[in-house]
């Protein structure tokens, strides 16, 4: 899944999220706008980490959280690396119609069907014509790794899918 020309590309450019919701989380920064997210993106040519969550309901989530984007090697890694943005699909909280449609366009496209799920990606702008084109570098899960190194195995993952954009 190198490219993929995505049919969520008008919706990105008819909708500027009005409500930021950008929340800091151990030190980082999770942006909830993908515009927002990608201008970032762009001036610092750093790909977006999107984690698809389930914010209020997925355990494995959380432990994601705890066990691998909170500790300090991975606060250092994130920042040097990435773009983060939580794409959240709550069962007991509401979410604005522009952000509930921003996340299930995003969903669709990269397939995700099991949480947590974490896509690395950048956004193209179309030439002549309105839309994004998507170069997927990889997704992530959850790391198999023995208790406590879980930070590392994610990290090690993450660099894996870094190193095939730097490969082209």
């Amino acid at each position: 899944m190198q490219k993929i020309v995505s049919f969520f590309s008008v919706f990105l450019l008819a909708f500027n999220l009005n409500a930021q919701h950008d929340t800091s989380k151990a030190g980082l920064t999770w942006y909830t706008d993908l515009m927002k997210a990608n201008e970032i993106s762009v001036a610092s040519n750093k790909p977006l980490f999107a984690f698809f969550t389930g914010s209020d309901w997925c355990v494995w989530c959380h432990r994601l959280q705890a066990n691998v984007f909170a500790k300090p090697e991975f606060i250092k890694w994130a920042k040097e690396n990435v773009v983060l943005v939580e794409l959240d699909f709550p069962r007991g909280k509401t979410l604005s119609p522009e952000l509930t449609q921003q996340n299930a366009s995003l969903q669709q496209t990269f397939q995700v069907q099991g949480y947590p799920t974490v896509w690395m990606f950048f956004l193209h702008k179309k030439k002549d014509v309105q839309g994004f084109d998507i170069e997927a570098l990889g997704s992530l899960g959850y790391p198999q790794a023995e208790p406590g190194k879980e930070q590392i195995k994610f990290i090690s993952d993450g660099n894996a899918l870094l190193k095939k954009r730097a490969a082209k």
